[in-house]
């Protein structure tokens, strides 16, 4: 099978979807790879390492578009892109239709097979191609929260982690999954006061039991967002629903109730958002500010450590790579976390939760595409 690697072209997307590393998997498989020239070097891999792992470099993203069985991406497509989609083709790629319908009508248009990293999901309900991302993102949202609390940045001026005699910075973590983890772990580790809310009970055990008070874990409901909210120096928003549109957990009044120059991340802003406040914003542009609060609402985080995010993501990404390189059915049996994962298919939206997340019908893409 011809698999092609394009050139991300997001708005200051620099990952690639496979390092050097990844071709070599792929082509010790009998495969041929075609990476788009250029299409490491916002990661720091230059055209030279991939060759020298087996790939052709080619020089252009219709080039790849047109030959490549299997496309392998980072970001959603973006129109240019489905545009070259053909009905043979298979993309592998984050999708989050929920948050992007357009691209989600482009797509079935199309009639790819469109798979999503993000809701190839495992029979204990994780999601192992989400998880390093919301690892950097969850670890990148502190980092971005304390440098916005700056007041040259527009934020109050609080140091996280204070200083002796001098109180440290509310940090409220909403969602105890990976990216609110990791926000809370590194806020933690600032010195911050740190408060994580979830639904899930047994999650908050689990967070209490692995970090033994080092991070508060509260009941996630109405009252508890009110109150927190309003108290916070630092609000970060990592609520997901695999597949679906982020539910809106603070709300405008919730906003309006904080501190002047506190500030809010939402990590979930590529679902959608779960503030609703927030609207998506660009590293170049990563923030504004609404009823005094400073919003930072990057799409894609991880984008700005594209290096370390790369490895990461091809780290997971390749087994499921090669066994769908070796073909779709064969490796929906290998894998069968894979079936969650197929969004798109035949003209049709194969994932439940995006089909109600869009109201459009569903169709089983194990019926569509006859997988075992």
């Amino acid at each position: 099978m011809i698999v092609g690697v394009p050139t991300e072209i997001k708005n200051e997307e620099y990952r690639v979807a496979s390092t050097p590393v990844g071709a070599r998997e792929l082509t010790a498989h009998g495969h041929t790879v075609l990476v788009q020239t250029g299409a490491g070097l916002g990661s720091s891999i230059p055209d030279e390492d991939y060759v020298a792992a087996g790939a052709q470099i080619v020089a252009t993203a219709a080039d790849v578009f047109a030959q490549a069985d299997l496309v392998l991406k980072v970001k959603e497509p973006q129109p240019i892109e489905i545009d070259m989609l053909r009905a043979e083709t298979t993309l592998f790629t984050y999708l989050h239709l929920a948050a992007y319908p357009a691209q989600a009508e482009g797509l079935i248009a199309s009639g790819a097979t469109c798979i999503a990293y993000e809701t190839v999901e495992l029979a204990d309900g994780s999601l192992p191609l989400l998880a390093p991302m919301s690892e950097i993102a969850g670890r990148m949202a502190a980092q971005a929260g304390a440098y916005n609390l700056e007041r040259p940045k527009g934020g109050r001026g609080v140091l996280m982690g204070g200083v002796p005699g001098v109180a440290p910075a509310r940090v409220v973590v909403i969602g105890g999954g990976s990216a609110g983890t990791n926000a809370a772990l590194v806020a933690s580790g600032m010195g911050a006061d740190v408060t994580i809310l979830d639904i899930n009970v047994a999650r908050l055990r689990q967070i209490d039991d692995v970090h033994r008070g080092r991070m508060k874990t509260i009941r996630s409901s109405i009252a508890a967002i009110d109150d927190f909210v309003s108290r916070a120096d630092l609000v970060i928003g990592a609520v997901l629903v695999p597949g679906a549109r982020a539910p809106v957990v603070v709300t405008e009044d919730n906003i309006r109730a904080m501190k002047p120059g506190s500030v809010i991340v939402d990590i979930s802003i590529d679902q959608g958002g779960c503030i609703e406040t927030a609207r998506e914003t660009s590293h170049t542009e990563p923030t504004y500010v609404l009823h005094d609060v400073v919003h930072y609402a990057v799409g894609n985080i991880p984008g700005a450590v594209p290096n370390t995010a790369t490895y990461a993501l091809t780290n997971v990404t390749m087994p499921y790579a090669v066994a769908l390189a070796d073909g779709l059915e064969g490796a929906t049996a290998r894998f069968p976390e894979l079936i969650p994962g197929i969004n798109v298919a035949n003209y049709k939206i194969t994932n439940e939760t995006v089909a109600v997340s869009l109201g459009v019908d569903f169709v089983d893409p194990g019926e569509l595409l006859s997988l075992g």
